[in-house]
């Protein structure tokens, strides 16, 4: 019939990190300040602000493993 594209949960998942990524630097921003959050990305810490640029770069993986996908012919 024609090229059907299923649906996938590897986008999703990394919409979903992407959210939760953005979910957790605008709280350490609302709490302290953009100050304080960029002193937390350059220190030698492993902090959340870190956690969340990791996040970023796993759903980036994601997104493109997923939109990367096979069609199927119905």
């Amino acid at each position: 019939m024609g090229q059907v594209r299923r649906k996938n949960w590897f986008t999703a998942m990394g919409v979903l990190f992407i959210v939760v990524a953005c979910i957790a630097i605008i709280r350490d921003l609302l709490i302290w300040g953009p100050e304080f959050t960029s002193d937390f990305f350059t220190s030698s810490d492993i902090t959340s602000e870190k956690i969340s640029v990791g996040m970023f770069g796993i759903a980036g993986f994601l997104i493109v493993l997923g939109l990367r996908g096979e069609t199927y012919e119905e």
